[in-house]
């Protein structure tokens, strides 16, 4: 019997991901060898400090401080660290000394993953990151491998745990944010300063990945439209709730006709990819709606294949690592029948719209006064700005204290650019009978 190959894996970060990492690469080591080909040896994890207490029980001997050394001598490298430096350093070394990288640091990717990509390139091998969209659910590869002979034409993506936790918090309790974020952090779900989660920036760097594979084009996190959920209310929840809504963060991605532009060319028709990232209204009978706690989703929609959806643990130290070791796997079988590596096809050069671009429904609530004529002034302005009014709900309150009564409106467009919706809210705001517009909102899947 052949006696198998030996490959050295370096593994760069030991925290929840990491230590999970290192347990199943020594516990599983008969069977890993078995899949690649190849003897899977971890020959040493890089840490800040040696001494630090973890969760999961590593040989004292596989710790050091040296990631440079580590990087230079291995096949495979994990990195596991985050940020962008020395993340950025130890992974370009690897990728030059001919070492195929598996890591799951999506802000390296939104920011610098163009260099990254044309590093692997120039040195054949692979370089490879499931596990920085969406943990546990295997979406890159599919969008990658799966659908490489089809048209996706649409993606729409759950990705962040800590607001989902969050908003389904709002919506099964009623909670208000405040309150459902302190909920969030004590079980773990959010940091300390949940900025990066809360504000869409978590999900606006996966939404440039998604994309990028997605449309083969390059597109970096200053490309993404990104809003946060900070500004949603319990008030924002519960009238979506009576309007057979339900609110989610979202990360989109769609192909749309770019008329007017001129950044596009011949081979992509002249089309844009609008990427970004907001709160968004899905009726509750959409697939995504009944996505809750701090679960992920993506739903695509190709040209061909129709609609998918995949679901998941999208965090925690094991579901994430078994995205890792599945990357793992896959550059350690490149590395055992040799050629190149496999490398993402960035055949397009597809430009990234501005949100003005964007094609959406808004949800538009008013508070109005409560005489005759309003219904008909209103719906005159939004005819005269282009944009249909497909659902009007309205729901009269008489103030306890004054005893004035004002009406409720309740508005749902149907799809317009985002231009002429937020020109047609501007205008209403100017309305001698509207007292307040109390919210606005876009929606998806109407």
């Amino acid at each position: 019997m052949t006696e198998l190959r030996t490959l050295k894996v370096a593994l760069l970060g030991c925290g929840n991901v990491g230590a999970q990492v290192a347990r199943i690469l020594i516990e599983d080591a008969d069977t890993l060898a078995a899949r690649t080909g190849a003897k899977l040896e971890l020959s040493g994890i890089a840490v800040r400090n040696v001494h630090t207490k973890r969760d999961v029980d590593l040989p004292q001997e596989l710790l050091t401080t040296d990631a440079d050394t580590l990087v230079k001598d291995a096949d495979l490298v994990i990195e596991l660290m985050g940020g962008i430096e020395p993340a950025r350093t130890l992974i370009l070394s690897a990728l030059r000394n001919g070492a195929c990288v598996v890591t799951g640091n999506k802000a390296l990717l939104a920011q610098d993953g163009p260099i990254l990509h044309e590093e692997a390139d120039k040195a054949g091998v692979q370089l490879s990151y499931e596990a920085a969209v969406a943990g546990a659910i295997p979406i890159l590869r599919p969008i990658r491998d799966s659908l490489a002979g089809d048209r996706i034409t649409r993606v729409l993506g759950i990705v962040n745990g800590t607001t989902n936790f969050i908003l389904d918090q709002m919506d099964t309790t009623g909670a208000q944010f405040a309150d459902a974020l302190a909920e969030a952090q004590r079980l773990g779900y959010a940091e300390a300063d949940p900025t990066a989660d809360v504000e869409g920036h978590d999900a606006a760097a996966k939404a440039a990945i998604l994309a990028s594979l997605s449309f083969h084009t390059r597109f970096a996190l200053e490309n993404v439209h990104c809003e946060g959920i900070s500004s949603v209310t319990a008030a924002d929840i519960a009238a979506a709730k009576d309007a057979g809504f339900v609110i989610k963060l979202l990360a989109i991605a769609e192909k749309l006709p770019a008329a007017g532009t001129d950044t596009g060319t011949e081979a992509d028709g002249g089309d844009g990819v609008s990427v970004r990232v907001h709160p968004t209204l899905l009726p509750r009978e959409h697939p995504l709606a009944a996505v809750h706690g701090a679960f992920n989703a993506v739903f695509i929609e190709a040209e061909n294949a129709g609609e998918l959806m995949f679901y998941g643990q999208g965090a925690g130290g094991t579901p994430t690592a078994s995205a890792v070791l599945g990357d793992l796997v896959s550059a350690a079988r490149s590395l055992v029948l040799g050629g190149p590596g496999r490398t993402e096809t960035t055949t397009g050069h597809v430009p990234a719209l501005p949100i003005d671009a964007a094609v959406t429904s808004y949800y538009i609530g008013l508070d109005v006064a409560d005489q005759p004529g309003v219904l008909a002034r209103i719906a005159q302005l939004f005819a005269e700005h282009g944009v249909s009014i497909e659902i009007m709900r309205q729901t009269i309150h008489r103030d306890a204290e004054s005893n004035v009564e004002s009406a409720e409106l309740r508005i749902v467009t149907h799809r317009a650019s985002e231009a002429a919706l937020a020109a047609t809210v501007e205008a209403v705001k100017g309305l001698d009978v509207i007292n307040s517009v109390t919210s606005v909102l876009r929606v998806e899947g109407v």
